[in-house]
C-alpha cells in the first residue's frame, strides 16, 4: 500500500474523502454528472473524474483540482455517452495520486467496468496479499480495485452474481457507484456506513452521495438505496433491485458525522435534512451547558446552524462574528504552511469592532486535533474578546474511525491526549468547554440509537479492523477514502 509521510498541516481537520453522481438514460449524462459533481465538491476538492458511457465504449477523463477546473467546456464535450459516473475526492499527494483518482476505469475478464467509492474497508490488506498470491496485477493502490479483482475471480457467470461474491468477501464502509457497458450500478454496505440516495429527472435514474446534487439538475429525490441493496439500472432506465441475504445484518451503523459536519445543509441524509438535524443538536447544546454571554458566534460554515440552534433556545442573540474564505485553496496556504497562525487568518477573518469586550459563545461543530480551535481562541483574544466559550455540538473524539475519515491514530485526537475537560479547555485557552453528551445527540436523530456508528466517540467498532489498522498505522489510505 502506498505510503506517505504526513506533514503538520495534514492534522488540522477531518475529511471526507469523496462524493459520487452517476446517471443513465439521458443524452446530457456528462454535463448533468458534471453538475452533480460540482453540488457535492465540499465531499473532496483536489481531484475528480467522469467516465462516460457511449453505446457500450467507456471513456474517462480525471485530473487533479476542482470540478470547475478539470472539466472545461471542450472536455465535456469529448465525453460522449447517455450514461456517466463521476467522483470528487480528497487525495494525497505524490506521484501516484492521479493514478488513484476515481472513477477507477479497469479492464477485465468480463469487460470493461468502472468504479467509484465512497468509504473505506477494514480487511483490504489481507485480500489484496490472497489476490497477488493468486496472481492478480493492481493497476493502482487503491482498496476500490478489489471490488473488480474479486469479481473477476469469480466462477459466475453474470454480473450480478459476480458483484454478489466480491461483495461478500469485503468489509468496512462502502457506498459505490458502478457502471459496465449495460447498466448503472449503486451499492451500499449492509451497515449502511455512507449514504447514497436514488432520484429520478423525467425518464432518468440517477445515484448521488447527497441530495444537493439531485437539486441542482432538477431531479428528484425518490428513496436512499437501503443498507444492503444493490440497484442495477440499464441504458433504457429499468431499474431492478436486489438484498442479497449474505449481505444482510441485524443493525445499520449509519455515519453520525455526516450530520455532524461533512454533508451539506440543504441535503436529506439518513431520513432527515442535515439542517434540521443541526438545529437540533445547537438546541441540545444549549440545554447541557448554558452560559451566560453577549453573543452566539457560529463557526463557519458547518458550525453555523447548531449555533442557530443554541440561539433561539438560550435566547442569547446570534451574531457572525468570524466570516470565512470561501477562496482559499492549498496551493495559496502552502508557502505559509510553517505558521499554523497564518493559515488559519487566511481562511477566517475576525469582525474585531463586533466583538471587542464581549463576551461569546463560540459554537463549533467539533474538535478533532485541536491546531485550529486553538489558535481561532488565540485571534479572538488578540481582538479583544472579553470571554470566549466554546461548545461543540458532538461528543469528545476519543478514538479513530477505520470507516472513511483521516483520523485512524488516537494519539492525534484532542481528547485522548487529555483526559479531562478542564486540561482540553486549559490546552485550548477558552473560560469554558462544552461538548454535546453521546445521549443528547442521538436523541436529536431521527433513528433508535443502535443505528448509527458512535465509533469515534465510544470506541465500539460495528466492523472489526484489520492489524494494521488497530494499531493506528501512520499510512494514508489512497482508497475508497477517494
Amino acid at each position: 500500500m502506498e505510503q506517505k509521510m504526513f506533514t503538520k498541516k495534514d492534522y488540522l481537520e477531518p475529511k471526507e474523502y469523496c462524493g459520487l453522481f452517476g446517471i443513465t438514460n439521458n443524452k446530457q449524462a456528462v454535463w448533468l454528472t458534471y453538475l452533480g459533481l460540482f453540488a457535492q465538491q465540499h465531499r473532496g476538492q483536489e481531484a475528480c473524474g467522469i467516465v462516460a458511457n457511449n453505446k457500450g465504449m467507456l471513456a474517462i477523463h480525471k485530473d487533479m483540482g476542482l470540478v470547475s477546473d478539470v472539466f472545461s467546456e471542450q472536455v465535456l464535450a469529448r465525453l460522449k455517452g447517455q450514461m456517466a459516473v463521476g467522483h470528487v475526492r480528497y487525495s494525497t499527494t505524490g506521484s501516484s495520486v492521479l493514478k488513484n483518482s476515481q472513477p477507477l476505469l479497469l479492464d477485465y475478464a468480463k469487460g470493461s467496468i468502472c468504479i467509484a467509492h465512497n468509504g473505506n474497508l477494514v480487511n483490504s490488506a489481507l485480500l489484496r496479499k490472497k489476490l497477488e498470491a493468486w496472481g492478480s496485477i493492481f493497476q493502482t493502490t487503491t482498496d476500490s480495485e478489489l471490488v473488480v479483482h474479486l469479481m473477476a475471480r469469480s466462477k459466475k457467470v453474470t454480473l450480478q452474481e459476480s458483484l454478489v461474491y466480491a461483495l461478500k468477501q469485503i468489509k468496512g464502509a462502502y457506498s459505490l457507484v458502478m457502471m459496465d457497458k449495460d447498466y448503472l450500478i449503486g451499492v451500499r454496505d449492509p451497515y449502511g456506513f455512507r449514504p447514497l440516495v436514488l432520484g429520478k429527472l423525467g425518464a432518468s435514474w440517477c445515484l448521488a452521495s447527497e441530495t444537493c446534487a439531485f437539486d441542482l439538475i432538477g431531479a428528484k429525490f425518490v428513496r436512499e438505496i437501503e443498507p444492503g441493496e444493490i440497484v442495477f439500472i440499464n441504458q433504457e432506465g429499468l431499474i431492478k433491485s436486489l438484498k442479497p441475504q449474505e449481505l444482510k445484518v441485524s443493525h445499520s451503523a449509519f455515519c453520525t458525522f455526516e450530520h455532524v459536519y461533512f454533508s451539506r445543509p440543504d441535503s436529506y441524509i439518513f431520513g432527515e435534512t442535515v439542517h434540521t438535524v443541526r438545529r437540533k443538536l445547537g438546541a441540545q447544546l444549549a440545554k447541557e451547558h448554558p452560559v451566560d454571554a453577549d453573543f452566539v458566534v457560529p463557526v463557519p460554515d458547518s458550525g453555523f446552524s447548531a449555533a442557530l440552534g443554541y440561539s433561539k433556545e438560550s435566547g442569547i442573540p446570534l451574531e457572525m462574528g468570524i466570516i470565512r474564505n470561501h477562496y482559499v485553496g492549498r496551493t495559496f496556504i502552502q508557502p505559509a504552511q510553517d505558521s499554523r497562525d497564518m493559515g488559519v487568518r487566511v481562511k477566517f477573518n475576525i469582525l474585531k469592532d463586533i466583538l471587542k469586550g464581549k463576551r461569546i459563545i463560540i459554537v463549533d461543530d467539533s474538535i478533532v486535533r485541536g491546531t485550529t480551535s486553538k489558535i481561532r481562541v488565540r485571534n479572538l483574544r488578540k481582538a479583544g474578546v472579553k470571554e470566549v466559550h466554546l461548545r461543540i455540538s458532538c461528543p469528545a473524539h476519543r478514538f479513530p474511525c477505520y470507516y472513511g475519515i483521516d483520523f485512524n491514530r488516537a494519539g492525534e485526537l484532542l481528547a485522548n491526549r487529555y483526559e479531562s475537560l478542564e486540561k482540553i479547555s486549559k490546552y485550548l485557552e477558552v473560560d469554558s468547554l462544552g461538548y454535546l453528551s453521546l445521549d443528547g445527540m442521538l436523541g436529536c436523530l431521527k433513528h433508535p440509537k443502535n443505528s448509527y456508528c458512535t465509533s469515534c466517540w465510544v470506541g465500539k467498532y460495528p466492523v472489526k479492523a484489520e492489524k494494521r489498522f488497530s494499531k493506528f498505522s501512520l499510512e494514508r489510505r489512497c482508497c475508497g477514502q477517494g
